[in-house]
């Protein structure tokens, strides 16, 4: 059995049918593999319960083998249309359900011999209530005539995503890979392996990382509202980390939190500057690290030609929220005037920057267990650009 890969135009077409795939079930929920193809050529058995199914295993097989589906020839092969998407999107061959079906399989026994791994779903039609149905004997006796073994993967989660006649839905997708079977194998041994490889895969908790399931337990709880609250509010009157880097943390640990934590951090922003103004209008001077004289001018020349609406500048030009507000106050400027304009400005950057987070939280559910790699260059990126704004304005 030659133990090579696929040539490199296949190969190609494979790496990137799987970006493909993997982008798009990102977007739908995630997926998630454990196991692997082993080396050289295999024939692959799985559950079939969705059209799903094949993305799903198009994202998680290794691409060096080159996975090449096999399809229904009487519904994905009927139409011109139809023939191109399974084709180049799938590498789907045709496969007869009825009379020459396992001529075609036959056909792909140089491929697997190549060191292609072949897709085969041998229950020959969707499912609809979970259990595997019995298997055909076609993908068994092919692999016994190309020399090669029967691996077993089963899959969870696709049913949900795209259910037989229903609509697109969000979730994650598992993918398990079994151990190889060699020699003959029965229909009921693949059968049976392939059950037992589906059930783990929909019992399998999503990947996690400690640090996240820590974080976010801490701002969902009664007590996240009034952390988002109070780091907001302090910054507008003295600490030098502005909101959205606690958005940043928090939203993506919990995005369905981001809906409550942006508003309280707004709040918050809201209620420190308007104390900042008020202490600053009375004279009082509150410790403002990381701001610079030249800030405290531009900002002061800035209120003087347009007043409170000058705080709009501030998502844009790096000067912190409480240099406005402590300048504001400096200049005498009401109240009203002040929380009005700030409630838009700090609104349109406090809102948007806490959603965004949330998003890419909920789009990158399936890499949970990287959340403290994804705060190393959080952290890194948001020391570099402050220290690139503090310089600037120096």
């Amino acid at each position: 059995m030659h133990l090579g890969g696929p040539g490199s135009r296949a190969a190609s077409a494979a790496w990137l049918r799987r970006a493909l795939w993997t982008v798009a079930l990102t977007l739908t929920g995630g997926v998630t593999r454990h196991g692997r193809l082993p080396r050289g050529g295999c024939v692959v058995v799985a559950n079939h319960s969705s059209h799903a199914d094949t993305a799903a295993l198009l994202a998680a097989l290794d691409a060096r083998h080159a996975p090449l589906i096999g399809a229904a020839a009487d519904y994905w092969f009927a139409t011109p249309w139809r023939r191109r998407i399974c084709r180049r999107l799938a590498a789907g061959f045709p496969v007869r359900r009825t009379g020459g079906g396992f001529d075609d399989l036959l056909g792909t026994a140089g491929a697997l011999r190549a060191g292609h791994a072949v897709v085969l779903f041998p229950e020959g039609t969707r499912g609809r209530d979970g259990a595997v149905g019995d298997f055909r004997r076609g993908a068994l006796l092919l692999a016994e005539r190309a020399g090669v073994p029967v691996v077993p993967v089963g899959l969870a989660g696709t049913d949900r995503l795209l259910p037989k006649h229903g609509r697109l839905r969000r979730t994650h997708l598992r993918v398990h890979i079994g151990a190889p079977l060699y020699g003959p194998v029965t229909p009921a041994a693949a059968r049976d392996a392939v059950q037992l490889l589906a059930t783990r895969a929909a019992a399998a908790p999503l990947p996690d990382s400690r640090l996240r399931r820590r974080t976010a337990a801490v701002v969902t709880s009664r007590w996240g509202l009034p952390l988002a609250f109070a780091w907001a509010f302090a910054e507008a009157l003295s600490w030098p980390l502005m909101p959205e880097l606690f958005l940043a943390v928090a939203c993506v640990a919990a995005p369905r939190a981001g809906l409550r934590l942006s508003p309280a951090a707004l709040t918050g922003s809201l209620a420190g500057g308007l104390l900042a103004l008020q202490l600053a209008s009375t004279g009082a001077h509150l410790p403002a690290p990381l701001t610079t004289d030249r800030m405290r001018a531009e900002v002061s020349r800035q209120l003087a030609h347009e007043g409170a609406s000058a705080v709009r500048h501030q998502p844009w030009d790096g000067i912190p929220y409480k240099v406005y507000a402590a300048e504001a106050g400096r200049a005498q400027l009401p109240a009203d005037d002040w929380l009005l304009a700030s409630a838009e400005a700090r609104g349109s950057r406090t809102l948007t920057v806490g959603l965004a987070f949330a998003a890419l939280g909920a789009l990158g559910r399936p890499w949970r267990r990287r959340y403290p790699v994804y705060l190393g260059p959080l952290g890194g990126g948001f020391a570099v650009g402050l220290g690139l704004i503090v310089l600037g304005w120096s």
